[in-house]
């Protein structure tokens, strides 16, 4: 069973920096896209940054210039790297993947439980 499992939020003053990762497991292929996604009290779920093999990165305007999306194929793993956090981005920020299974070209969608980030004024 595939699952994304997210780390690396916690309690940051403004200014400050975080990492976030998400280790998927479980799948047997590479995933093509990962997303980081976040969703703040009372608001939508909105996409922060998206990385897909071979593709330039790509961010909400809200974050350009201060988060960086990577990926680590051979861990299974995409990062999230954000700095000067501002309480704005205050969100529980989830990974995501969607895509189309090789061989057996199934639709898949999976998310991970969420880490929450809380950046302080």
């Amino acid at each position: 069973q595939v699952q994304l499992v997210e780390s690396g939020g916690g309690l940051v003053q403004a200014g400050g920096s975080l990492r976030l990762s998400c280790v998927a497991s479980g799948s047997t292929f590479t995933f093509n896209a990962m997303e980081w996604f976040r969703q703040a009290p009372g608001k939508q779920r909105e996409l922060v940054a998206g990385l897909t093999n071979g593709e330039t990165p790509r961010y909400a305007d809200s974050v350009k210039g201060r988060f960086t999306i990577s990926r680590d194929n051979a861990k299974n793993t995409v990062y999230l790297q954000m700095h000067n956090l501002k309480p704005e981005d205050t969100a529980v920020y989830f990974c995501n993947t969607v895509g189309i299974a090789p061989g057996t070209y199934e639709a898949y969608d999976y998310w991970g439980q969420g880490t929450q980030v809380t950046v302080s004024s």
